[in-house]
């Protein structure tokens, strides 16, 4: 079989993975997995059926005066946080992180969307998820990341530098100096071509119980399963459809066997046999220039030493003039070749994942990427290091991968934000949801709607709230629906075992062990951070002049008083009080040396 990508000569269209589900969805709660998946969600498709409300219920709770789509799930029938956690066998608080994390990740593109997709983030529990779409992402929590490749010399670094974490496994038990070098955590890890082509694989390997999971009988006593539009759709969460003009069209519109299908006038179920044939034949990996062929076992065999030395060449580092110019490829120039289980991926000389915008391998630089130099709607920040990195644009989805020793401001997220395996950075950003995996030392300022999750192997973590602004902040924020009076930056939810999902083999019994979550930063070490001043060319009415999330009294206060030498100084008279000048000198020199940031107050003196 060859998948490729779609082209104005080809007429037929491609259905591409929706990386999100995979990257932002994945939940490492032991409740949600099953040893027998198909028949074990069956028997929970009968529980939450039970729990279910009916449909008049929900339009009862929703606000009159939202505006949200018609579900496409018709009459079938939605479940809340209440009947996933009897389903489940769930507390409410794990029943809702579900929820909310579907709500994350269902597509929001195109005609046939979920209520639950375009509800505000503070509203999900008075919209509840379609039971199929529920499934389905209860059927995905059985994904696996692709492993980490381990270090050349592990055995004889790590009786040099034991490795004592879980973030070991990729900034590794190396020494400082080894650490400091971006290009020996990036070799280890997995490129975004492989990620892409392992969600592809895992779809592919599992597309024949996902539709089973969706069929029904086409008629008593009968062992024939079919399909229906409505049914195929719920496919969304994982495939999105594109035609020949690289559009998105909606699945059940693009298979030839529901097109111009419509409420009044539905077409007929399909088998699943014929279903699965026609979407074997145009699945892709998520980036259209990713191509699959097949290869004898000899060929194999050669592929994977030539490919196994292509992904151990270090990339080159990124230099501020680089960074700035455009999107970064994660994948070195020499990797053009990753093996699937059944053939080879192909990538062209010129391959960049599509839909997403990278900033990677960032060393002492400072970086900006504004609205022009987004590319999609996602960003990945990766391998940065003593570096300040600004991502000033309205975003969906962002990662933060890593990194260490770096400040990293990013402009508002509408639906998730993921820091993974950074250290010693400070994170700075206004959030629908956030989840920090194995990172340690760092310190995250806050703006979020959901519980911040704490996952993984964490050490030393502090949260804060928001504390900066710029000048498209507040329009960002109501562009991506962000909402700025609702912070729930203290209220930690930590999960209690090392994620099983990741890509990194943990010591044994780690799993055991309980996850660390984060304290809450000092008033009294809380700062404003002040964002570079560029030229902008808006009206000053849509300017943002000040940090629109409210902060809790004691941080206030804390910042007034540390603001007020500033002030008094600026104020000052020279000439009328010379000697009164020197304790307010020493006093302002305090707040400036031992706090790092108030360069915007300092520019007035």
């Amino acid at each position: 079989m060859s998948v490729g990508s779609a082209s104005s000569k080809n007429t037929e269209p491609c259905l591409h993975v929706r990386r999100e589900a995979f990257e932002y969805g994945i939940l490492p709660l032991p409740n949600l997995l099953h040893s027998d998946v198909v028949s074990g969600l069956k028997n929970l498709r009968v529980k939450l059926f039970q729990e279910a409300p009916p449909i008049s219920t929900w339009a009862l709770s929703i606000n009159s005066n939202a505006s949200y789509t018609v579900p496409a799930s018709g009459d079938r029938k939605r479940v809340g946080t209440e009947g996933i956690a009897a389903a489940l066998e769930v507390t409410e608080a794990h029943a809702h992180l579900v929820l909310d994390t579907l709500a994350s990740v269902l597509n929001d593109g195109g005609e046939a969307v979920d209520l639950l997709a375009t509800t505000p983030v503070t509203e999900i529990d008075s919209v509840g998820a379609d039971v199929d779409d529920l499934l389905i992402f209860l059927y995905i929590q059985t994904y696996r990341r692709v492993p980490s490749r381990p270090h050349r010399d592990a055995a004889d670094v790590a009786d040099v530098w034991p490795s004592t974490s879980a973030i070991d496994g990729f900034l590794p038990a190396l020494s400082p100096l080894q650490v400091r070098s971006s290009t020996v955590s990036r070799r280890s890890m997995p490129s975004q071509a492989e990620e892409e082509v392992n969600q592809l694989t895992y779809v592919q390997k599992h597309l024949p119980n996902l539709l089973n999971l969706l069929a029904e009988t086409a008629e008593e006593n009968s062992n024939n399963k079919v399909i229906t539009a409505e049914q195929f759709e719920h496919l969304g969460l994982l495939l999105k459809a594109k035609n020949a003009a690289s559009e998105l069209v909606n699945l059940s519109q693009a298979a030839p066997f529901f097109a111009n299908s419509d409420p009044d006038m539905p077409a007929a179920p399909v088998p699943v046999g014929q279903v699965l044939e026609w979407v074997q034949q145009h699945i892709c990996a998520a980036s259209e220039s990713l191509r699959e062929t097949s290869l004898g076992k000899d060929e194999k065999e050669v592929m994977d030493v030539n490919l196994a030395e292509s992904l151990a060449s270090e990339a080159a580092d990124v230099t501020m003039a680089d960074a700035t110019a455009g999107p970064v490829s994660p994948t070195p120039s020499s990797a053009r070749t990753i093996l699937v289980p059944n053939g080879v991926v192909h990538l062209s000389n010129n391959w960049q994942p599509e839909g997403v915008t990278f900033v990677d391998g960032v060393m002492k630089a400072s970086v900006l990427k504004r609205e022009d130099d987004i590319q999609g709607d996602s960003v990945k920040v990766a391998h940065c290091h003593d570096s300040v990195v600004y991502v000033l644009a309205p975003l969906k989805y962002v990662s933060v991968f890593g990194c260490s020793d770096s400040i990293v401001v990013l402009g508002a997220v509408g639906k998730a934000v993921r820091v993974e395996y950074c250290e010693r950075v400070q994170i700075i950003v206004p959030t629908a949801r956030i989840t920090i995996a194995n990172c340690r030392e760092c310190v995250l300022y806050l703006g979020v709607n959901q519980r911040p999750l704490f996952t993984g192997d964490n050490h030393k973590l502090q949260v804060a709230p928001y504390n900066t602004f710029y000048p498209k902040l507040e329009a960002h924020l109501a562009q991506v629906g962000v909402d700025a009076t609702v912070n729930k930056w203290d209220r930690i939810l930590t999960l209690g075992t090392v994620n099983p999902h990741d890509a990194f083999i943990h010591p044994a019994g780690s799993t055991d062990v309980q996850s660390e979550g984060a304290t809450l930063l000092q008033p009294e070490k809380f700062v404003t951070f002040s964002v570079p001043k560029w030229n902008e060319a808006d009206s000053e009415q849509l300017l943002t002049r000040a940090n629109p999330f409210l902060l809790p009294k004691p941080y206030l206060l804390a910042q007034q008083h540390r603001v007020r030498p500033i002030s008094l100084f600026c104020k000052w008279n020279l000439f009328d009080d010379v000697k009164g000048l020197v304790p307010l000198m020493y006093l302002l020199f305090h707040c400036l040396f031992y706090q790092d940031i108030i360069t915007g107050h300092v520019s007035r003196v």
